[in-house]
């Protein structure tokens, strides 16, 4: 049986989700469906997700985790049980959408991989997120986020960008998984689509190599054709108290700029006249927009160019963008709780007619397995106790 739930508004209202998923790709996906109205289930083992015990902290709650896992529910279960396969199986046969992101061929030893899951709901969207796919003679690496930024040119992409540096940056920036994460929710999208027009679930694979070299759009063409010219790229220019960037894209960007800076005789610099004089004599145009910035304040420089409709930005915190006028305006960022108190995170990157917004609070270690084991399979008090005595669920 599958009882009603309290379901949140929503596009996905009505969507239920098996969220096999830890880290950062997987319970990201299932977060911005959660955030969309889906019922999410955490499934975790009894030890929990790894990043539950994550910095930032407060009380022993992470607010790492809860960014990451707000609006869902959860069930702790020890997975290798025989019980667990009867209640995930019972569970699927009720879901719509599995997301996983364990390496290939750990949730086929459990029992709980596709083609099983599928044959017991042909309706199902099933989504694999791994390193470097679910197929071929690599797809069983060991893959976090810094080690295929490394494998995918990513790295080795942006230190050429560096002029001044020769050994790649570190990263605590999981770019990786975020951008996995965000092609896999919308992949799943898409399958929810085909499965209304067709009936048919879906599998889908989500590798974080793949969707870093689609990060690498110019790159990944210029491997193949060679420019004789480095590539021009707008640089961090000095300010008085900072740096800014000043962005003067289009021709008219550009004119706009040289109105802004009070030197209208840019324009008609026959180094800076075309767009493709300004890449020719590209060091010299950053020099002429670095010795004017110099003069100025990073705020300063802002307001100017934002007055000329010039495209620029200071250099700010994390701390000092969350504060940022146009975020309260729009409502990117909501107020949640978990057992220590309140945090802000950021909503979705998309807004609809209907509201959307991250759930409201980040649920312990198994604090639905009642909820979840009722309400949708219809078991009992003394059914749930007895797995509680067998170790398949935590104890109270």
């Amino acid at each position: 049986m599958s009882g009603p739930s309290t379901a949140r508004p929503g596009p996905l209202r009505g969507i239920r989700v098996l969220d096999f998923s830890a880290m950062l790709a997987g319970p990201h996906c299932t977060r911005l469906m959660a955030d969309l109205g889906a019922e999410v289930i955490k499934i975790e083992g009894l030890e929990g997700d790894l990043i539950r015990a994550r910095a930032p902290l407060r009380d022993g709650s992470s607010t790492y985790f809860g960014a990451l896992n707000c609006g869902k529910k959860s069930l702790a279960i020890n997975l290798k049980s025989k019980a667990a396969r009867d209640i995930i199986h019972g569970l699927a046969k009720v879901s719509d959408v599995v997301v996983e992101n364990f390496r290939p061929g750990v949730m086929a030893r459990l029992g709980f991989d596709d083609a099983t899951l599928r044959q017991l709901n042909s309706k199902l969207v099933y989504c694999s997120i791994s390193g470097y796919g679910q197929n071929g003679s690599g797809a069983t690496r060991a893959a976090y986020a810094p080690i295929v930024h490394a494998a995918s040119g990513f790295d080795a992409a942006n230190l050429a960008y560096q002029p001044r540096q020769d050994t790649p940056a570190s990263t605590g920036i999981f770019t990786a998984d975020m951008l996995s994460g965000a092609y896999a929710f919308g992949a799943i999208q898409a399958a929810l689509v085909h499965r209304e027009r067709t009936g048919e679930g879906q599998a889908v694979d989500v590798s974080l190599m793949d969707s870093m070299l689609n990060l690498l759009v110019f790159e990944c063409q210029e491997a193949q054709f060679p420019s004789a010219h480095r590539r021009p790229v707008y640089v961090p220019m000095k300010s008085t108290d900072g740096h800014v960037i000043i962005a003067p894209i289009s021709q008219k960007n550009f004119e706009q700029m040289a109105d802004a800076m009070r030197q209208p005789e840019l324009k008609a610099d026959p180094r800076f006249a075309t767009g493709s004089a300004r890449v020719e004599h590209w060091d010299a145009l950053m020099a002429v927009m670095e010795q004017w910035t110099r003069q100025h304040s990073s705020a300063e420089i802002e307001a100017i160019m934002d007055a000329n409709a010039v495209p620029c930005s200071r250099f700010v915190t994390v701390a000092e963008a969350m504060k940022d006028r146009q975020l309260a305006e729009r409502g990117s960022l909501s107020t949640i709780r978990d057992a220590a108190g309140e945090f802000i995170v950021p909503n979705a990157p998309f807004q609809f007619t209907v509201p959307t917004e991250a759930g409201p609070s980040v649920a312990k270690l198994g604090e639905d397995d009642v909820n979840i084991l009722s309400r949708i399979l219809g078991m009992s008090v003394a059914d749930i106790g007895e797995l509680r005595d067998q170790g398949v669920l935590p104890s109270r």
